[in-house]
């Protein structure tokens, strides 16, 4: 656990904290997770906790309007049990899961990367610099996107994100 630094700005009442999921993520993960196994909005809460080691907890706020919206889109089906609903994926819900498998794995890379930044994982100026070539890189890219040219970067950014995610690895000194 992090030690506590009394001047480390922490959002106020009313205020964000950083964002955890890009556009789309949590009704992916929600998705999945409810193909797995049905469950109450409260249920899917401590599991999306559970992902994020504690370090994160989604509010009701945010599950059950994400949990309205897909079963709108009668992706999901909830059934009254008692004072709660219970979830459950639909096959149109497995088609468009089935659809989105790629996007799905970029969700639970992201996860990975956002545990470690809740955690307090400060970025070194070294690789801040190295993430701002990044970002320059791609602007700069000539925007003529080949289907070849979009896999291979896409590749080589998954691939790289993943190793970042693993950690460093230990390798033998053999003489």
């Amino acid at each position: 656990m992090r030690e506590y630094d009394p001047f480390e700005r922490r959002p106020g009442r009313g205020e964000r904290g950083p964002r955890v999921f890009a556009p789309g993520d949590l009704k992916l993960l929600i998705l999945s997770m409810l193909a797995k196994q049905p469950g109450h909005g409260y249920d899917l809460i401590r599991q999306i906790e559970n992902l994020f080691d504690a370090s994160y907890s989604p509010s009701p706020g945010v599950i059950y309007p994400t949990l309205n919206y897909l079963e709108e889109a009668e992706l999901i089906s909830g059934q009254v049990q008692g004072s709660k609903r219970l979830y459950a994926i639909t096959d149109v819900g497995r088609h468009a899961l089935a659809e989105q498998a790629v996007a799905l794995d970029g969700v639970h890379m992201r996860i990975e990367v956002s545990k470690r930044a809740l955690r307090g994982h400060d970025r070194p100026p070294e690789i801040h610099e190295a993430v701002g070539n990044l970002r320059h890189a791609l602007h700069m890219h000539s925007g003529h996107w080949t289907p070849d040219e979009i896999e291979r970067v896409r590749t080589l950014l998954n691939d790289t994100a993943k190793a970042i995610a693993a950690g460093p690895t230990t390798t033998e000194n053999t003489p």
